[in-house]
């Protein structure tokens, strides 16, 4: 008896299957699920599921039990979860570089093993940056640097400068904001295939923009999904999936999804 249904259609040889990953890395947010449903879609996706967003300031919403739960759970099935980045900026809008190290350690007194650096609304420039990263890497937290903005055409050589800057502080992995990556309804192909030849995809995970941004559709969001795996193979690193869209998400990896079988 097969272990897997319809074993006889293989799946492709590109993408990495077995936690933990190294690449092909999926980031699910999560806006605030319920202990219940949290449960019921690692119960399907975990498999699927590397990292997990507390999306901007949500983590500090939660009863600290109920947040201690939530991170547990994840971890019982092996995802990560860590701090969205617009929470510290909003820590360092409000208090200034000085409540990092606080905010830091908090984490760490929680549970919480990694957190965003991103500079959204809270422009960072490249010794605030470094100085941030280094906080919370003496804090032994990961980082997962962000970089790119939600309203600004940044260009190509400014995303490589400062992912080079996070990485070189001691960020794990660098993400490049979704806003970016879409123009006009349409893939800024040419900036992604400048990001391809200037930085290490292995390390960067692209974020999906989303309908928080003015004038993206969900049609924006498939066809920058479907691009960046068209484009860069099954593993590439993808953020900001929904719950109720990984599944999907895995498919279309697979080749499985609405738009066929590949090509090539």
């Amino acid at each position: 008896m097969s272990a897997e249904p319809f074993a006889m259609v293989p799946l492709p040889a590109g993408r990495s299957r077995a936690k933990p990953r190294q690449r092909g890395l999926t980031m699910m947010m999560d806006w605030g699920l319920p202990l219940g449903a949290q449960a019921d879609w690692l119960g399907l996706l975990a498999p699927h599921v590397d990292l997990a967003k507390l999306v901007v300031g949500t983590a500090r919403l939660y009863p600290e039990p109920y947040l201690r739960e939530k991170l547990a759970l994840y971890a019982r099935h092996q995802v990560q979860p860590f701090l969205g980045g617009q929470f510290l900026e909003y820590v360092i809008a409000t208090q200034g570089m000085a409540g990092v190290a606080p905010y830091c350690n908090e984490a760490r007194r929680l549970g919480i093993e990694a957190i965003e650096v991103s500079d959204n609304v809270v422009p960072l420039d490249d010794a605030q940056r470094r100085d941030v990263i280094r906080t919370a890497v003496a804090a032994g937290l990961h980082v997962h640097g962000e970089v790119g903005s939600k309203s600004d055409d940044s260009g190509a050589e400014t995303l490589i400068a400062q992912a080079e800057v996070a990485l070189e502080a001691g960020a794990d992995v660098v993400l490049v904001e979704g806003a970016e990556l879409v123009r006009d309804g349409r893939v800024n192909d040419a900036l992604l295939a400048d990001l391809r030849a200037g930085l290490d995809v292995d390390r960067v995970i692209f974020e999906l923009s989303g309908p928080w941004i003015t004038g993206t559709t969900l049609s924006d969001v498939y066809q920058l999904k479907r691009f960046l795996i068209e484009t860069f193979g099954p593993d590439v690193n993808l953020a900001n999936i929904m719950p109720d869209q990984v599944w999907e998400t895995e498919t279309l990896r697979a080749g499985l999804s609405v738009t066929g079988p590949p090509t090539s």
